[in-house]
């Protein structure tokens, strides 16, 4: 077993996310493009995982050169909650004993869920080891609707682990469902939004069906074998659902996300603000800065040979730790704070992320596009902060897209 930790580090102050990957679940989902490999619960490797994601933190902190404070983790997957609680609890204290003496105040610890593999039980181990967020993948309240996206569980079981999150004492809880699914109308989306709202959560993350290369439903779509809904629906399941969140007391911050009373998702406004964050576990993506520059990277996705990996050079790209290692120079970096920026209500200032990175924000191309998108009213400028008005948001991809 890996229990030793590299040293702590000394106080530091740039923002830094930990994301760590669990790979497996007990059905891979038609729609999703994220990895994840069907197990059975008692076919996971438990704690040798745990030791690989121990041993993998203790090879990557002495190569950190960013002065660093440790903001937020996130057990993302894959199906974290399918995790023995021991064996994640295990992980999280390494991750805040690494970062002891240079963390937030509070740590917000999120641990992604299926109805399937949480209950009351669960829910409060995970707060007894710490997590204090939950991230529920409740997806949809019609039967018929769960049965086409391949979920497990019925409408009744994503209600009944929304209430065992919230009566658990977890701190924080968020609900995640799918809008714009073939067969549903604005009125049936917005009324499931009041359904999930209702429960009393306090962060709703609202995405609409996107059909992705690599997935059953990107072969099937085509072939022209799935049924999709048409795009004017979606927006006007996209209205619907927006106008009933903000009408129950949201706050629609991101385009794909609404919270209460300041409950915002502080591990992805990290990714959308453009802070480092260091990715561990299977097929982890991280973007962290070396004393050789600022790179991006990805975990070899087998869980097989992650697992023996003794990441002896783990900024490197070899078969049995990363699959991918970048660097990543101003104008990427710009154009990627740009990308994600804009999905923010709060928008980007440029000329700060410009000053920050030390490049012109706005060379001759990018104004011209600025100028036009702003005549159009498709983007607006408030003092320095650029941002898209909400009735644009569907269309955000394109007018992004412009300024790239």
């Amino acid at each position: 077993m890996t229990e030793s930790i590299a040293k702590p580090l000394p106080p530091s102050g740039q923002p830094l996310g930990v994301y760590i990957h669990f790979p497996w679940c007990l059905k891979k989902c038609p729609y999703c493009d994220f990895l994840s490999v069907a197990a059975a619960r008692d076919a996971i490797p438990h704690a040798a995982y745990a030791d690989a994601v121990l041993r993998e933190l203790q090879a990557r902190l002495p190569l950190l050169a960013a002065d660093y404070r440790l903001e937020t983790v996130f057990f993302g997957g894959g199906t974290p909650s399918l995790w023995a609680t021991e064996e994640l609890g295990r992980v999280l204290a390494g991750v805040l004993g690494a970062f002891a003496g240079r963390a937030a105040a509070e740590v917000e610890v999120t641990a992604e869920c299926n109805p399937t593999s949480l209950d009351l039980d669960k829910a409060r181990a995970l707060r007894d080891v710490g997590v204090n967020r939950l991230s529920l993948g409740v997806q949809g309240l019609d039967a018929e609707r769960l049965t086409f996206l391949g979920r497990l569980h019925d409408p009744q079981g994503g209600i009944d682990a929304a209430h065992a999150a919230l009566g658990s004492a977890m701190p924080r809880v968020s609900l995640d469902f799918i809008f714009g699914v073939a067969g549903q109308s604005a009125e049936q989306a917005a009324r499931e939004a009041q359904t999930l709202a209702d429960v009393g959560t306090t962060h709703l993350s609202a995405y609409a069906l996107t059909i992705e290369p690599g997935t059953e439903f990107g072969a099937r779509a085509k072939k022209g074998r799935l049924p999709l809904l048409e795009e004017a629906t979606v927006a006007d399941s996209f209205e619907a659902v927006d106008q009933t969140l903000t009408a129950a007391g949201f706050e629609h911050y991101e385009i794909s996300n609404f919270a209460r009373r300041d409950h915002v998702s502080r591990h992805n406004l990290g990714y959308w603000r453009g802070h480092d964050y260091l990715g561990l576990g299977t097929g982890a993506w991280g973007t962290t800065t070396l004393a050789s520059g600022r790179i991006r990277y990805r975990n070899c996705p087998s869980p097989e040979r992650y697992q023996a990996s003794p990441f002896t050079e783990p900024f490197r790209e070899a078969t049995d730790a990363c699959s991918v290692v970048e660097p990543i120079d101003a104008e990427t970096a710009l154009r990627e704070r740009i990308m994600l920026g804009l999905r923010l209500s709060e928008g980007i200032d440029l000329q700060a992320a410009g000053d920050e990175l030390g490049i012109d924000p706005l060379p001759r191309a990018r104004q011209t596009a600025l100028d036009r998108l702003l005549s159009s009213g498709r983007v607006e400028l408030d003092r320095r902060r650029l941002r898209i008005p909400k009735p644009k948001w569907m269309f955000a991809d394109g007018i992004i897209s412009e300024l790239l």
